[in-house]
């Protein structure tokens, strides 16, 4: 279903998208190798694509300008900015770890791109601004990366982000969920999302609230950084005011102790739903104290909630049916193809224990890996970019059907599909599972 101003969903919803975040999303095919030869290419996570009849510049590829950062006449050396310690860092690393897996892959099976091995350069930004931007000049001004991929975090992104767009640096396939980072392809031509923003996400939940929800009070927890800062504006946007009243809200810090009092705040409302714009350890908070306080309203929870993480932080009973929602297949999904094949290859070549995470990461990958098999005719950042802007209904075999990936010169943000997720809970165990139709965002 597409969303614009104002749009009505269809009929009601059955019942009720990676994490965190993840989290957090884009079934990826991936394109024929760069070699010229005729045909597509199917990898384990992306179906077969158009030909693709690039051919690999010469060794030590240079431009007028000179020598293009990054390119030898034997690799590609791409770089991230990505929270690899701390307090997130045990969740947030297998990202790019996953990423790297899938590009060791590339360059096992395929021998890279572009004739040239993928190096994958990760520097932690310690969920730090000032150290993202000082891990992001590092890269970009000793070690050389040709371009940033798949850099992570809303916090410390926003500095590395107008560096890196100040200088001419791609810095493609963020995993930040800020709206600005997709929203400003004019003011940052470097920089394309990968994850759904938080606006995108609060305009689906306000959409469903209105349509399956009508008459119920609405109330929201908001983290104060861009997962509330963007959803709260979203959930009242998708808000259809002559259904659902937005009845309170409250917010916090990232760095508080406790939002105990928030909670009992948003009870006095009588909210009967509640948006939770919060991190997986607040939203396990916010649904434990409820529940001390005898209230249980209709939960629905930031993406960044979407994974079975979350029932080692809140028992399954407490988050049975909370909403959520995802673009991409879940990990526990083991008999389906793509999946099984994601396991294989996470093993394989030494990447993390699969979660609805890893398999958000490795279609990033495979995005990229796309990209850059595209711009073998013109490698240069320059022929990144066109070759990131001119992607077209991008489908990877790890996203669900009917979801694909598009870019444009006017629109940076990949994953603006989605569909909603419910927590079920069978003998004990919980589970999320797919319901009702696909939502599509529209600006």
């Amino acid at each position: 279903m597409k969303i614009g101003r104002p749009v009505q969903l269809p009929s009601k919803a059955a019942a009720r998208f990676v994490v965190l975040l993840l989290t957090c999303l884009a079934a990826i095919a991936l394109a024929a190798a760069c070699g010229g030869e005729e045909g597509g290419t199917a990898t384990p996570g992306g179906t077969r694509t158009a030909t693709v009849t690039a051919t690999a510049r010469p060794a030590g590829t240079v431009t007028p300008a000179g020598p293009v950062p990054g390119i030898s006449d034997t690799e590609i050396l791409l770089g991230a900015e990505v929270i690899l310690s701390g307090t997130f860092g045990a969740v947030y690393a297998t990202l790019p770890k996953s990423t790297n897996a899938y590009f060791n892959y590339i360059n096992d099976t395929e021998g890279g791109v572009c004739g040239r091995k993928i190096v994958y350069k990760m520097e932690d930004n310690r969920d730090d601004p000032a150290v993202a931007l000082e891990v992001a000049r590092k890269l970009v001004e000793q070690d050389k990366v040709f371009a940033m991929v798949g850099s992570l975090g809303d916090t410390p992104h926003p500095a590395s982000w107008e560096y890196l767009n100040d200088n001419g640096v791609p810095d493609i396939l963020v995993s930040a969920g800020g709206h600005r980072f997709g929203a400003d392809p004019k003011g940052h031509p470097w920089t394309v999302q990968m994850i759904p923003s938080y606006y995108i996400e609060g305009t689906f939940f306000g959409q469903y609230i209105s349509q399956n929800l009508p008459g119920k009070k609405v109330a929201a927890l908001w983290e104060n950084d861009p997962v509330g800062i963007d959803g709260l504006p979203g959930l009242k946007r998708g808000l259809d005011p002559n259904k659902n009243q937005l009845v309170a809200d409250e917010n916090y810090e990232v760095t508080s102790v406790s939002i105990a009092s928030q909670v009992a705040n948003l009870k006095k409302s009588n909210a009967e739903v509640v948006v939770l714009f919060s991190s997986p350890v607040f939203t396990a908070q916010a649904i434990s104290n409820a529940d001390r306080l005898g209230w249980h309203p209709q939960w629905l929870m930031s993406y960044i909630n979407s994974d079975d993480m979350m029932f080692q932080f809140v028992s399954p009973e407490l988050l049975k049916g909370a909403i959520t929602f995802q673009a991409l297949k879940l990990a526990a999904w083991t008999d389906d193809p793509a999946v099984a094949r994601h396991a294989e290859l996470m093993k394989k070549y030494d990447g993390p224990t699969p979660t609805n995470f890893t398999i958000y990461a490795q279609a990033l990958a495979e995005v990229a890996v796309d990209v850059l098999k595209r711009s073998c005719d013109n490698l240069t950042r320059e022929g990144l970019m066109e070759a990131v802007e001119s992607t077209k209904d991008f489908h990877s075999d790890l996203l669900l059907d009917g979801i694909n990936i598009s870019f444009s010169d006017t629109d940076h943000t990949a994953l603006q599909t989605a569909k909603m997720l419910q927590v079920t809970v069978t003998d004990g165990k919980g589970k999320f599972e797919y319901f009702g139709p696909i939502f599509e965002f529209q600006p």
